[in-house]
């Protein structure tokens, strides 16, 4: 969905709540809902809207008509030559016309759903999109129960308000105007019509004013429900957190006062609904009560007759039902606003990354594998006083560089970088020659892969969030993947195999059991850029030189980039980057850096102390990249698998 207007800026409030950053515009959200409309390809659109829009007129025409063949009906009766035949006939269309009124919405609704439908399902995409396309800080900011409340309150709203808009709103205005002119028409006194208008002006005054001073509590209904929402989510999805320090009681208290405030705003918002329906109807029925007393005098005074007294209320009634629908509309319709306000809030919040207009893809890749190159980049975090300075490195073809320091040195933010997560805010980063920005985003995703250091995964089969990384993938390149990753005899021992589903977030497998598979993934997606972020950071010692062992053999000829602690993990890397407060203090291979007795062997000596000489991380204990062969007979006799 698209909404145009003033720039919003990012209407993401302190607490992560997605808030409105300008007054909502009635006409601008009409033009949009048209858009969309038109943009939700549904099957048959045009005819179904002419052919509902064609229905509503006729069914108003007939509600409008029914009362006068009463009215003709009653006259009959009264006069000596008349007929039960003519009586009947009369009768006949009274009823054939209340049956068009009737039914015509009925007809109308079953024609225009599929556009209706289309139209919300097309908003909920648009929106479900583009918040995937938002930044990083948007995403680690906003509570993930509250966003998907926001998306589908905003959604339902637009088939709420296609229909008021088009088949209430205006229809019920012809329908008033129509039932004026019958009124002066027919019974040659303007005083009738006259009071009808002013029932209906004062009824709409009220209806307008109530439900504006009203809309508060129906946005405090809004936000309490969608605070609601994000605590139970949230809750749900740290579960393991809030049993492992006994607070079941704390998060069902907080979950409590939100639902108590959820309630009270509720009850504001019923009761100032009530207050309002009570006015309307008080409104309504001194009108009727007029028109009926007028109409009675004139009567009395054989200016009218009873058929046209009788005609009288018929169409008041006829008018005060779609008057009753205006004012109910009216008061959806503001609700609905409020409901969207969020979702045009959301809508309004720009990307962070957008490719430019000329963007094209990577050209075919070198089977030496790529070259990525930082050049004089500059980057800061809003939050942070310190970035990265001028940041200058290449990654030769089929080359792997390391990233160590200390946390928060900017070891992360080169990953993002990278992966265009982010862009350098000076200098800038190319891959095979390329400056990322002028490459699309899909394109270059597709050739880097990721392996972070805490791997979520879908709450699917095991099958399933391997091949994501390439769908298209067939079984067997799939295993092929999996027994890579050391993962393969851990999957034949489940009774379902790759069908086994791993849970929300992956919470049923171990921490090294999902980093196993996030590395199977990756190397399914076959990248000519490969990411470790701490990749076996969860992995047991035993396990972990086994995973050592196949990225050496996956590292031939592709082009990697890994983010280590345990410096054991990168030490035949071909060129170690030392960083430290946002700059590269230190840069070469291992034997060189250890030589130089700076930083990295500062870091290397504090390790070796806390690991001793065994394990793994004992192997290069004498200051020496980590012999192959040693490494190979540590897999022989790889330790038993938890299956549990």
């Amino acid at each position: 969905m698209s909404f145009h207007g003033p720039a919003m800026g990012r209407p993401i409030a302190p607490d992560g709540a997605i808030k409105p950053a300008t007054k909502f515009s009635f006409w601008s959200s009409m033009a949009d809902l048209a858009r969309l409309v038109m943009r939700s390809k549904a099957q048959g659109l045009k005819g179904r809207l002419l052919l509902a829009l064609a229905l509503v007129l006729i069914g108003k025409l007939a509600g409008v008509t029914a009362p006068l063949m009463f009215r003709n009906g009653l006259d009959l009766l009264g006069h000596p030559a008349a007929t039960f035949v003519a009586f009947a006939g009369f009768a006949a269309l009274f009823v054939l016309l209340q049956f068009v009124a009737n039914t015509a919405p009925y007809m109308r609704d079953s024609i225009f759903t599929p556009v209706s439908q289309a139209a919300l399902a097309r908003s909920a995409v648009e929106a479900f999109a583009h918040s995937l396309s938002l930044s990083l800080d948007f995403h680690q900011s906003k509570q993930t129960g509250g966003l998907s409340r926001v998306i589908d309150r905003g959604s339902r709203s637009t088939d709420f308000l296609i229909r008021s808009v088009v088949f209430n709103l205006g229809p019920t205005v012809i329908e008033l105007l129509m039932a004026c002119f019958v009124l002066t028409a027919n019974f040659h006194d303007g005083r009738l019509a006259v009071v009808a208008i002013v029932t209906i002006a004062i009824y709409i005054v009220f209806t307008f004013s109530i439900s504006n001073w009203r809309i508060k509590h129906r946005r405090e209904w809004n936000e309490a429900d969608s605070e609601a929402t994000g605590l139970a989510v949230d809750s749900f999805m740290n579960f393991e957190t809030i049993k492992a320090f006994g607070s079941e009681g704390r998060a069902a208290g907080q979950y409590e006062r939100a639902m108590g405030r959820y309630a009270q705003a509720a009850v504001k918002a019923n009761t100032s609904l009530q207050l309002l329906n009570a006015v309307q109807s008080v409104v309504l029925r001194l009108g009727m009560l007029a028109i009926v007393l007028l109409a009675g005098w004139d009567a009395l005074n054989h200016r009218l007759t009873v058929g046209d007294v009788a005609a009288c209320v018929l169409i008041l009634n006829q008018v005060y039902m779609p008057l009753n629908m205006l004012g109910m509309n009216y008061r959806e319709i503001r609700q609905s606003f409020i409901d969207m306000e969020q979702l045009i809030a959301l809508m309004a919040s720009p990307p962070g990354i957008v490719d430019r207009a000329d963007a094209r893809d990577l050209p075919p890749a070198s089977a030496d594998g790529a070259a990525l190159a930082f050049e004089a980049v500059g980057f800061q975090h809003a939050a942070r006083s310190v970035g990265l300075q001028d940041v200058s490195f290449r990654v030769a073809p089929g080359t792997t560089t390391a990233l160590v320091g200390p946390s928060g040195s900017g070891k992360t933010t080169l990953v993002r970088l990278a992966l265009r997560l982010l862009d350098p805010q000076s200098g800038r980063i190319t891959l095979d020659g390329i400056d990322l920005r002028d490459v699309r985003q899909p394109a270059l995703r597709q050739a880097i892969a990721l392996v972070p250091q805490d791997v979520a995964l879908f709450n699917d089969t095991l099958y399933a969030n391997i091949s994501f990384g390439r769908p298209g993938a067939s079984e067997t390149e799939v295993w092929a993947a999996a027994e890579a990753a050391e993962l393969a005899r851990f999957i034949e021992a489940l009774p379902n195999k790759m069908q086994t589903r791993v849970g929300e977030r992956g919470l049923k497998l171990s921490g090294g059991e999902r980093q196993r598979v996030g590395l199977a993934r990756a190397l399914l997606a076959g990248p000519r850029l490969l990411v470790l972020d701490e990749a076996t950071s969860a992995l047991d010692g035993r396990t972990e030189a086994a995973i050592q062992a196949t990225l050496r053999k996956v590292r031939q000829g592709r082009t990697t980039l890994v983010i280590a602690h345990r410096l054991s993990t990168i030490a035949d890397a071909d060129e170690i980057l030392v960083l430290r407060r946002g700059r590269i203090v230190e840069r070469g291979r291992h034997a060189e850096l250890i030589g130089h007795n700076g930083e990295y062997a500062a870091l290397w000596r504090r390790q070796t102390r806390e690991t001793g000489t065994g394990g793994f991380e004992g192997l290069a204990a004498d200051a020496t990249a980590p012999d192959p062969d040693k490494t190979e007979r540590l897999i022989a006799e790889p330790e038993e698998e938890n299956l549990a």
